[in-house]
């Protein structure tokens, strides 16, 4: 049967900043789908992502990492192999988005976003990631952005890092694929969460957005959802190096 397919029965997923927003609807789900979470973020609230994966009967453990921090990001490397003993799928959400006009954009913001968008998120497929190749097995699903192909405003680090983002996504798929280890990315279209409320509750930038959207309307993380499924299970094994968009048709205006 084909639905088997999209089955995670058994599996173990790490879901970075799964504590809100888009990232806790990816780790719920997987949790529906049938894998148990781990989740990190650099908040130590997970209560509600708790309360979500327990009501799918699966089990949930929760880090807290900065990720902007090289020490940290390590810790909860060396953490998490030491708590299980395989994991079968990584999702990189974590990220962070810093706003000035590209001549007032300081250091400091770029080296940020830089660091949290792409640095660890190559680290961290790294780390897990050649274990997956070893064992002949993984799935690891990257999250791009439509700055991924486009140049956004006043958001330079931020698209660098979506930039990079798709091209790792084609770097680890062309040495994994023949691993056993899919490496695909998505990219979210405008989606409504904390992260664009400024741009929602800013009347002519929302209505520009929406013009474009030929779905005619923001997205929902649950939008979401079905795709992640599909990307960490078995029904994408020969999807490699690819990047979705699950936009509303955004890209195709």
């Amino acid at each position: 049967m084909i639905l088997n397919k999209f089955k995670l029965d058994g599996k173990t997923a790490i879901v970075t900043g799964s504590n809100q927003g888009i990232g806790q609807a990816y780790a719920q789900a997987l949790a529906e789908a049938g894998a148990d979470i781990i989740g990190v973020s650099y908040q130590s609230d997970f209560t509600e992502t708790a309360k979500i994966i327990a009501a799918t009967g699966r089990k949930f453990k929760s880090y807290v990492a900065d990720f902007s921090d090289r020490d940290s990001l390590y810790q909860f490397i060396k953490d998490v192999k030491s708590d299980f003993n395989k994991i079968d799928i990584l999702v990189n959400n974590a990220g962070m988005i810093l706003r000035k006009p590209i001549s007032e954009h300081p250091d400091e913001y770029w080296d940020k976003v830089i660091d949290v968008n792409l640095s660890a998120q190559f680290i961290l497929t790294r780390e897990f990631g050649k274990d997956m190749a070893e064992r002949g097995y993984g799935k690891i699903v990257f999250i791009a952005s439509l700055l991924s192909f486009q140049g956004g405003i006043t958001v330079p680090g931020y698209a660098a890092s979506k930039g990079g983002i798709k091209q790792l996504t084609m770097a680890f798929a062309n040495e994994w694929a023949s691993k056993g280890v899919t490496v695909n990315a998505i990219a979210p279209g405008y989606i409504a969460t904390e992260n664009t409320r400024a741009l929602r509750e800013d009347a002519v930038r929302n209505k520009s957005i929406l013009d474009r959207i030929p779905a005619g309307k923001w997205g929902t993380p649950e939008d979401l959802m079905g795709t992640i499924v599909f990307l960490c299970s078995d029904a994408s094994n020969y999807l490699n190096g690819s990047v979705v968009t699950v936009d509303g048709g955004w890209m195709g205006r």
